[in-house]
């Protein structure tokens, strides 16, 4: 029971990363009855208790002032931590959650609670990578439903276009809700979904070759305003 597979080493899909409960999936993994299971290719990433895979390609590299999505994983007494697809999680603290003030021993879950996605904004990067979040500003927000997906950070871009063009044009077509954060997590709500996925792959596989959008509005064209 424990460890099978040890900090750093190379998994893919469906290899049997640790054993028992002393360790819990953050992202990139999954569990399986007292299994941890690599859900993708990536090297393994081991952060206290929690076990996650960073991805081989597009490895994204935080900056102070990205817009990012992560997903809550840890709820300490001052704050929460979040896996935003980074070797080390970032930290949002009590301040810097939300305007409201909030009383010493509250339950914080009230607030974020474990495996909620959020938008937020990187105020820092520290000494030894310590990621500081902040919720305070314009579209930092939870969010509700949906689904998220990892695309490379490189094609972030991309998938925004120029002043926004692209993701207008995603948004628009399939009738979604769409964020998209720097960190290569992209949330998806709306009945179109499956069909603005493919719409996002396909930016990612041709990012490069012209005629780009007259292909993503052939794609979506068949299927927006069908809801």
């Amino acid at each position: 029971m424990g460890l099978i597979i040890k900090e750093k080493e190379f998994v893919i899909p469906g290899d049997v990363i640790a054993e028992g409960i002393d360790y819990l999936p953050a992202g990139g993994v999954f569990r399986e009855k007292d299994k941890i299971i690599a859900e993708q290719i990536g090297i393994v990433n081991i952060d206290n208790r929690l076990i996650k895979l960073i991805p081989l390609t597009g490895v994204y590299k935080p900056k102070p002032g990205d817009v990012v999505i992560g997903q809550v994983v840890n709820i300490s007494f001052n704050g929460w931590s979040v896996d935003i697809g980074f070797s080390n999680l970032a930290l949002l603290s009590v301040r810097d959650a939300t305007s409201e003030f909030i009383e010493r021993k509250s339950d914080l879950s009230r607030y974020f609670d474990f495996d909620d996605y959020i938008v937020a904004k990187i105020s820092n990067v520290g000494k030894g990578n310590l990621i500081d979040l902040t919720m305070k500003g314009h579209g930092l927000e939870k969010l509700h439903n949906g689904r998220v997906i990892d695309v490379s950070p490189s094609k972030v871009p991309r998938i925004i276009g120029k002043q926004g063009s692209m993701i207008n044009t995603l948004k628009t077509l399939s009738n979604c809700m769409v964020q998209v954060g720097q960190n290569g997590k992209v949330w998806i709500s709306g009945e179109n979904s499956e069909r603005l996925i493919e719409a996002i792959r396909l930016i990612e596989r041709e990012s490069h070759i012209p005629g780009l959008t007259e292909k993503i509005e052939r794609l979506l064209g068949s299927s927006g305003g069908e809801q």
